[in-house]
């Protein structure tokens, strides 16, 4: 069995290209990448900003699904020009998840993502309470 997840308001966006937010199954939670995309759809483009913005958007799922940041289990994270913003991407993700235990974490170098200014997506798993 899986549940689609949507954060308030924004299935449309989701359903416009075919995907879910979020799918919960087999006691788990799994996300599609969010972005440093404001909801008026525009990139920000301030690394440090759009890498903030991006796990604030992850967090809007995980809040449509009653789950937190300290439920995640796994991230993906998906960086164009890994090297020239990682420190500043280690710092927002350091603010995120601050102490142990810290989620798996996978970090991956790509030419590029969906929109031209974007730096990074980030994708996660998270253990869904009903579960533990």
């Amino acid at each position: 069995m899986r549940d689609v997840i949507f954060p308030s308001d924004k299935q449309a966006k989701y359903e416009a290209y075919g995907y879910s937010a979020a799918v919960k199954s087999g006691g788990f939670l799994f996300m599609s990448g969010q972005v440093g995309i404001n909801a008026s759809g525009s990139v920000i483009s301030d690394p440090a900003a759009q890498f903030q913005l991006a796990f604030t958007n992850l967090g809007g799922v995980l809040e449509a699904a009653g789950c937190g940041f300290d439920d995640i289990v796994d991230i993906t994270s998906f960086h164009v020009d890994m090297y020239e913003h990682f420190n500043a991407f280690a710092s927002v993700k350091q603010s995120v998840f601050p102490n142990p235990p810290f989620p798996n974490w996978t970090a991956i170098g790509v030419v590029c993502l969906a929109e031209p200014d974007l730096l990074l997506e980030v994708k996660a798993i998270a253990k869904l309470a009903s579960f533990t």
